[in-house]
């Protein structure tokens, strides 16, 4: 999805940049919409790589967000030396590491500020496939983080299809793009009788909501690179977009 003529977004507001604003509330903005992106990449990480329990990994997950907030874990962010998310992979290893050694992660219920998080999904969706015992713990992390991020995209752009009335384009794009059945993709044909339309407005809406669900992933995506430079490198890797 996307091509080389396809062009960046003429500007990049990044949350990595306003994660560290001494506006407190500018901050605080900056870290919920890191948290949308991340928490699952983080949770999953850590019951993979470090082999804990899912009670334990969602009391690490709320810990690592709040102990970031709390103690500027971002300030300390070079994007000169790597990429944000490896930035934020290593600070979850050092956190885990040393709540292992402490023996004493705060407990559940105790004075960590919690934000709402659907564990549970989370979980499902770790159970749902089989991971290799030898499977790439940074790898991983990279896939969950591309993953999380198409899907906060996707409900970006199912959530303006709905306030602009483009129900049938969205569902359509749903069907054929995004959870096509197993047996493989239906034709444009049989697509055009289920949803009693021309083939024509089949692939004229397909097209549109690829160019559309593109843009939403580029948006996410510039606002939550660390720089300019990996914006691009994103940009050209997940959807072979150049500038």
């Amino acid at each position: 999805m996307g091509g080389i003529r396809h062009a960046f977004p003429p500007t990049r507001h990044s949350v990595v940049i306003a994660a560290v604003s001494e506006n407190a509330t500018i901050r605080q903005q900056a870290f919920d919409e890191l948290i949308v992106v991340y928490w699952k990449p983080v949770y999953k990480y850590i019951r993979i790589k470090w082999q804990i329990s899912n009670e334990d990994a969602k009391d690490l997950t709320q810990e690592f967000f709040a102990a970031a907030f709390e103690k500027a874990f971002f300030q300390s962010y070079d994007p000169e030396k790597s990429k944000f998310r490896t930035f934020v992979r290593i600070c979850v290893d050092g956190l885990v590491r040393n709540a292992s050694k402490a023996a004493g992660r705060i407990k559940r219920g105790g004075h960590t500020q919690t934000v709402p998080l659907d564990f549970e999904t989370a979980e499902l969706e770790l159970n749902r496939v089989e991971i290799p015992r030898n499977t790439n713990p940074d790898e991983f992390f990279d896939r969950e983080w591309i993953r999380s991020l198409f899907e906060i995209a996707l409900s970006d752009f199912r959530t303006e299809c709905e306030k602009s009335g483009k129900l049938t384009q969205f569902a359509l794009f749903e069907r054929y793009d995004i959870d096509p059945p197993v047996e493989g993709r239906p034709s444009y044909r049989q697509l055009a009788g289920e949803f009693q339309i021309p083939i024509t407005q089949v692939t004229n809406f397909l097209a549109a909501s690829r160019n559309e669900f593109r843009h939403y992933v580029l948006d996410r995506l510039r606002r939550i690179t660390g720089s300019n430079a990996e914006f691009r490198s994103e940009a050209h890797r997940l959807l072979g977009v150049e500038s």
